[in-house]
């Protein structure tokens, strides 16, 4: 992919630090630097202005990663791409079928509507809920981690889609700031939304995360 595009030794490749390893690899396998930006808070994909911001007279090229089935902003992305020589290049970080996004959409507006003490996914135009990824901040009890213990207690299966940030594994460590990477690491976490799932399954999640959502206030 890198390599055919020219980009090899001496080049910086910009790529998300939230999400797995993937892209950091392969820029590597290239010869190339991972440069690690910022992502948006509501959509977990590369900010614009943060990729901007990370631009070196070494950069050569940007892999926008459309996250949890949320599209990246690949028109402001392909702007920074334009006006700096950029090669910008897209990922989905899955497979799925137009059918299955279909039911995980049905079944994304039945939780959005009835979720509380989360906050749930931004409902924007392409999203297909490949992972329904809600947030809960740690801003008293439970925070995420023990929300989670809590949820699967009462028998639903949850998992914490992103549990390290790229950039603090020990191989791929660099000192930079990448606060919104950083909450979102410490405040998502991914509830069940796939196309199984019954009404009985839905309502199950429901009463067990709104069971929590008192325990969300600040402590006193």
């Amino acid at each position: 992919m890198l390599r055919a595009a020219g980009v090899g030794l001496g080049d910086e490749v910009i790529v998300p630090a939230y999400g797995n390893v993937e892209m950091a690899e392969a820029v590597v396998l290239a010869g190339a630097l991972p440069v690690f930006a910022d992502v948006d808070p509501a959509t977990y994909c590369l900010d614009a202005g943060a990729v901007a911001a990370a631009v070196t007279s070494r950069t050569a090229a940007v892999i926008a990663v459309h996250r949890f089935g949320h599209p990246a902003d690949m028109g402001l992305l392909g702007e920074v791409g334009r006006r700096h020589g950029l090669l910008v290049l897209e990922r989905a970080d899955g497979v799925e079928t137009s059918a299955d996004a279909a039911w995980r959409r049905t079944h994304a507006g039945y939780l959005d509507a009835r979720l509380v003490g989360v906050v749930t996914p931004a409902p924007v135009e392409g999203h297909t809920y490949q992972q329904y990824v809600v947030r809960v901040p740690g801003n008293g009890r439970p925070d995420r981690d023990a929300f989670a213990r809590a949820v699967r207690a009462k028998g639903v299966e949850c998992r914490v889609p992103v549990k390290t940030p790229v950039h603090r594994l020990p191989e791929y460590r660099r000192d930079v700031l990448l606060p919104e990477t950083e909450r979102a690491a410490d405040e998502t976490l991914a509830l069940p939304v796939g196309a199984a799932l019954s009404r009985r399954d839905l309502q199950r999640i429901v009463s067990a995360c709104n069971a929590l959502g008192g325990l969300l206030q600040p402590a006193f």
